[in-house]
C-alpha cells in the first residue's frame, strides 16, 4: 500500500503546493531582488500551527534554487536551537564554516567574526519558531550584514515583538507580513489527497475517509498527515489493500497523540517543568504556576518570559488557558 513513505512525514516538500498561492507568491516577491544579486526584503511568517508556514518557506526557497546559480540556503528550528551560539553555528553551517569551530571552547564573537566576514553568494536564512530564540539580539546582528535574507517564522507577531528591543522592533517593523490562516476542511481534503496520490497505492482510501481525517485535524495539516500516516500504517500492517473507515477512526488517536509527543520533545527545559507542574497539580493561576516553577529550576526566567512559553505550548494544544488577568487558569490539554 505504502508506495513512498517519504510523503507522509511531515517535513516533505511537495513540487506543487496546494491552496497557498497568494503566500508562495508575497514571499516570492520578498525574495525576487536575489535574482539580480540582491538582498532579499525580512519577511515574517505568521499563523497557528499546522497551516503549512515552514512548507511554504521551505517549498519557496527551493524554487529560487532552481532559478539562481549562485546561492546559499539553511533552515533553523529556533525551538532546537535556541542559544545565540547554536543559531550562529547552524546559519555557518550552511556555508561550510563550521570545521574548526568547538561548541565549547569557541567564543560566540567568533562565530558572529566569521558570518561578518561572508562575501559569497547571497545566502537565504530560515528562522523557524523564531519567537522561541533566548537572544533575540542575533536578529539584529543577521539584520544588519549584507548577502543574508531572512525568512522568520512565528505563531503570533505581538508575543514575537513584546520580547524584542526597541532597536531591532523598529527594524523589523518594516518587514514583510504574511498571514496563514487554518486550513478548511475541503482544503485539508485536497492536501491529503495529493498525499494519498502520491504516496498510497491507486486507491487505497476514498474521498469519505479522507473527509473523516481532515475533521478531526480541525484545520491542522501536521494533525491530518499524521492520522493519514497511522491510518496507512495500520492497514499496511493488517494486509488490507484500502484504509477503511473504522481504520480511520481507530488511527485518528494514534495520529495526535504523535504530534502531540513530537512537540513534548521540543520543549526546553524551563517548558518542560511547567508542563510537568501542570500534570502533578492539575489547574493552577499564573502566580501559583510560577511560584512552583522558581522552585523547580535553578535559574529561573522571568515571569514575562513564563508567560510567553505557556502561551506557545498553548498554540501547540499542549496546555489550555481560561480567563483573563488574575481569573486566568492554566491546565493540560
Amino acid at each position: 500500500m505504502i508506495h513512498d513513505a517519504r510523503v507522509l512525514q511531515p517535513q516533505f516538500i511537495p513540487d506543487e503546493v496546494e491552496h497557498r498561492n497568494p503566500e508562495v507568491n508575497a514571499l516570492s516577491n520578498t525574495l525576487k531582488p536575489i535574482m539580480d544579486g540582491q538582498t532579499g526584503e525580512t519577511s515574517l511568517l505568521l499563523g497557528p500551527s499546522g497551516v503549512g508556514k515552514t512548507c511554504i518557506a521551505n517549498y519557496t526557497v527551493e524554487r529560487l534554487r532552481e532559478n539562481v546559480l549562485d546561492i546559499n540556503t539553511q533552515y533553523v528550528n529556533c525551538w532546537q536551537d535556541h542559544t545565540r551560539f547554536q543559531v550562529l553555528y547552524r546559519i555557518l553551517e550552511g556555508i561550510g564554516k563550521t570545521v574548526d569551530i568547538h561548541r565549547r571552547s569557541t567564543p560566540k564573537d567568533e562565530l558572529l567574526n566569521r558570518l561578518q566576514e561572508y562575501d559569497g553568494s547571497q545566502f537565504v536564512v530560515i528562522l523557524d519558531e523564531v519567537d522561541q530564540l533566548e537572544d533575540k539580539s542575533v536578529l539584529y546582528d543577521l539584520y544588519r550584514m549584507r548577502s543574508i535574507s531572512m525568512i522568520l517564522i512565528a505563531n503570533r507577531e505581538e508575543e514575537l515583538f513584546s520580547q524584542l528591543d526597541g532597536r531591532l522592533t523598529s527594524r523589523l517593523q518594516t518587514c514583510v507580513r504574511i498571514q496563514f490562516e487554518k486550513y478548511h476542511l475541503d482544503e485539508l481534503v485536497a492536501i491529503l489527497h495529493a498525499r494519498a496520490q502520491w504516496g498510497l497505492s491507486e486507491g487505497a482510501i476514498g474521498n469519505e475517509q479522507l473527509e473523516l481525517i481532515a475533521d478531526a485535524a480541525a484545520g491542522d495539516a501536521r494533525v491530518a498527515i499524521g492520522i493519514l500516516r497511522n491510518a496507512a500504517r495500520r492497514a499496511d500492517q493488517s494486509g488490507g489493500a484500502t484504509i477503511t473507515t473504522e481504520i480511520v477512526h481507530e488511527a485518528v488517536p494514534d495520529g495526535r497523540h504523535e504530534v502531540r509527543q513530537k512537540t513534548l520533545d521540543q520543549l526546553t527545559a524551563h517548558q518542560h517543568a511547567l508542563y510537568e507542574i501542570l500534570e502533578e497539580e492539575g489547574e493552577l493561576n499564573p502566580g501559583e504556576l510560577y511560584e512552583l516553577y522558581q522552585e523547580r529550576i535553578d535559574e529561573p526566567k522571568t515571569n514575562r518570559t513564563v508567560r510567553n512559553h505557556l502561551s506557545k505550548m498553548e498554540h501547540y494544544r499542549l496546555i489550555v488557558a481560561e480567563g483573563k488577568n488574575r481569573a486566568r487558569t492554566y491546565r493540560l490539554r
